[in-house]
């Protein structure tokens, strides 16, 4: 027998998942810590983690696992890796963190990212980054170099929290183009690390870790995290990619014209295409898929909707108090199309790139006292966040991004038939809901790597869909309230 092991770092939980490289299926999925991990705000919108306790709940994790399946550690024949993206971990040269990871939602240096973007040239960063700087990795960087110089003055290398977990795991310290491209350090033009940036900021390139492919071995086992795991030393880490591009993976967007979309706490949509594309207001972003090569380009568009799954939560914990999601979809299936007039839009969870980095925050227009339930607030709720990825989407087919197959996981967003026939009817398209997590993902994707799989498309080919949702022929009443939507959001921009 030969198994894989994923681990997908979020912010608020590891995730480790164990397959059979074989038949591919998923012998258990765990979790650690139960509960949240802590976010530290030392100030206002400041976001840190330890990642020494990122480290604790990969080990805790990989201990349950082995516990609650029985398998044997030596027959585990390859670990992937998929991670919160845009954190920044400072190493000394004895692999020590000198200071707590600012991770993605940490918004300390937007400024300094705007004023970068101004500075090197709007055209020049785009055309050669894809993206403004921004409040990415590098941004974060250069805020060490400003406000903490003892602590930049010890850095041996900078890494992004997946590079973090694979040095705990083989001591050998490498990243790879997709997570230079998130943390702004990638050159597209150039297919190199991006000097502009570096020499902007005023950065060591030595600083830099060793670039190797996604899909490599990228170092393997010691002895150390063995024990620390339960595994055994020797097994190859032989993948590693940030969340988004990972979630795509997993549900087997691969190529051009293929898109996936997620609807958590935030939304995203993630398309791929393949020449180097951006756009010129900077509403969404461009990095390397985990595909990507300098001769077969394969460009991830992501489109992030901070106001989505959040503001469906607050729903139910404010208006629809005791109720669960299903309940919820099935009082909004009680309220006709346009919710009677009542829109909302969803936009409360701080600003939005898509809207040009502007916080309009959420609102609730045309509420009528004699009309409008409970079940209004429910459907309006569902078709605002529906009609926001709609919006949104409309840029990625501005840059040339064919809509017709998207492919979602299922959570509860997409398991309400109101939310995703709203999308599947507005962009014409066919959704389907797929059975993919990120740690599964990362572990087919080690088996790549490792020779298990003779491709990535090898290894994602048995990715199971489970409900299909086609465009309707009759849609004007969704058009109707798209479009009375749309005009609330304009005058609110």
């Amino acid at each position: 027998m030969s198994y894989l092991l994923g681990y997908d770092l979020g912010s608020s939980s590891i995730k480790a998942a164990l397959i059979d490289a074989k038949t591919q299926e998923t012998l258990a999925i765990v979790q650690s810590p139960e509960t949240e991990m802590e976010i530290a705000a030392p100030q206002a919108d400041w976001a840190e983690q330890d990642p020494e306790i990122w480290w604790q709940h990969i080990c805790r994790a990989t201990q349950k696992i082995l516990a609650q399946t029985a398998v044997d550690a030596i027959e585990i024949k390859g670990i992937g890796i998929s991670y919160q993206m845009h954190g920044l971990v400072l190493v000394d040269e004895n692999q020590e963190v000198i200071r707590p990871s600012i991770i993605w939602c940490d918004s300390r240096a937007v400024e300094i990212g705007n004023r970068a973007f101004e500075e090197i040239g709007q055209e020049k960063a785009l055309s050669h980054l894809l993206n403004s700087p921004g409040n990415f990795t590098a941004s974060k960087l250069k805020w060490v170099k400003e406000n903490e110089p003892d602590a930049y003055n010890k850095i041996h290398k900078i890494m992004l929290p997946g590079d973090y977990i694979a040095m705990r795991l083989t001591r050998e310290i490498h990243t790879t183009p997709s997570g230079l491209s998130e943390g702004i350090l990638w050159d597209f033009q150039e297919e190199k690390v991006a000097d502009l940036v570096l020499d902007h900021y005023g950065f060591d390139a030595e600083m830099i870790p060793n670039i190797t492919p996604t899909f490599s071995l990228q170092g393997r086992l010691d002895e150390a995290a063995a024990k620390a795991t339960g595994l055994v030393a020797g097994i190859p880490v032989a993948y590693r990619a940030g969340d988004q591009p990972n979630n795509a993976l997993s549900l087997n967007v691969l190529q051009p014209g293929e898109i996936a979309a997620t609807g958590g706490t935030s939304g995203v949509v993630y398309g791929v295409v393949n020449q180097a594309a951006y756009d010129s207001q900077s509403r969404v972003n461009g990095f390397a898929h985990v595909n990507h090569t300098a001769t077969h380009p394969r460009i991830g568009i992501l489109l992030c909707i901070n106001g989505a799954g959040i503001q469906y939560n607050w729903m139910r914990q404010n208006v629809a108090k005791g109720l669960s999601y299903q309940e919820m979809n099935e009082l909004a299936a009680s309220v006709t199309v346009g919710s009677d007039g009542l829109q909302i839009l969803p936009f409360g969870n701080g600003a939005e790139r898509m809207l040009c980095n502007k916080n309009i925050g959420a609102r609730i227009q045309n509420l009528n006292f004699n009309r409008h339930t409970q079940a209004h607030l429910c459907r309006a709720s569902l078709e605002g966040i529906a009609f926001s990825f709609v919006y949104g989407v409309q840029i990625l087919k501005e840059m040339g991004l064919e809509v017709s197959v998207m492919r979602v996981g299922n959570d509860n967003l997409f398991r309400s038939k109101i939310f995703a026939q709203t999308i599947a009817n507005l962009l014409n398209c066919k959704i389907e809901l797929v059975e993919a997590t990120g740690a599964v993902g990362a572990a087919k994707a080690a088996g790549v790597a490792t020779g298990i799989y003779a491709s990535v498309e090898e290894a994602m080919q048995q990715v199971k869909v489970l409900k299909v949702y086609e465009a309707e022929r009759e849609v004007m009443e969704y058009e109707v309230a798209y479009e009375h939507w749309r005009k609330e959001l304009k005058e609110a921009l």
